[in-house]
């Protein structure tokens, strides 16, 4: 599966998929940067000690932030994923990615148990309850075709996103998801399998939402409007 094969089937921009986004981090950091710089040059104004002391103790947030990031990335997760509330484009990607999952995993037999568009706790739970066990539990390996079918509903709302977006910005999750899966192969499989099976994936959601078009926008209204789980899937099988 050789990337130029994901523009055929409607991804915007083959070259952003299986690359997490840095987007929103790097948003967060100029941010802090430069609100912190703005704040310390106008307090070196403030009188006596105190034009002193909190310049410094302002660019320090900074210096704080930079050396978390680059140390230990995951403690800040939580104030970036608040932070990249503020695109506009936020809801419309994680409604359609959502979305994503959500069809591919119907059409694909796994049974959903419920979702969430709350922004900040997006998700879609199916992936374990196909196997009705921990697919990723220590001593749990998976064959083949187990192998294949997880990783295109992972990998669907990274093609529903890349399909209407050029870039993809939540696929980061996706991607460990997918990695997580992979590594449970029974057959052990080398780098550039694994870089294959992704794309393959991503081909494999597309093709599934092409061909349920309407199915999907019907899933993303009943979505928007927040629908219970058997509403959506009413949803899906009236179109």
């Amino acid at each position: 599966m050789f990337p130029r094969e994901l523009t055929t089937v409607g991804i915007q921009n083959q070259e952003s998929i299986g690359v997490p986004s840095i987007r929103n981090d790097a948003a967060f950091l100029i941010s802090v940067v430069g609100v912190t710089s703005f704040f310390a040059v106008i307090f070196q104004f403030l009188p006596g000690e105190w034009g002193f002391f909190m310049p410094y103790a302002t660019a320090g947030i900074s210096i704080v932030v930079l050396a978390i990031g680059s140390t230990a990335p995951g403690l800040l997760e939580v104030l970036i994923n608040q932070f990249s509330k503020i695109f506009p484009d936020y809801r419309q990607r994680t409604l359609q990615h959502e979305a994503g999952h959500f069809l591919a995993a119907y059409l694909c037999g796994v049974p959903i148990t419920g979702y969430s568009l709350d922004l900040g706790k997006e998700h879609t739970d199916l992936l374990e309850s196909k196997l009705q066990r921990r697919i990723l539990g220590a001593k749990n390996i998976l064959d083949e075709k187990q192998v294949d079918l997880l990783a295109v509903v992972s990998m669907a709302g990274v093609a529903a996103e890349g399909m209407n977006f050029e870039e993809v910005v939540g696929q980061n999750s996706d991607l460990m998801l997918l990695q997580r899966v992979l590594n449970k192969s029974e057959t052990k499989l080398p780098d550039n399998t694994q870089q294959s099976i992704t794309r393959w994936a991503v081909w494999a959601s597309c093709n599934l939402l092409n061909d349920n078009k309407a199915a999907y926008e019907a899933l993303c209204e009943k979505m928007r409007s927040g629908a219970s789980v058997a509403e959506c899937i009413e949803a899906i099988e009236a179109n």
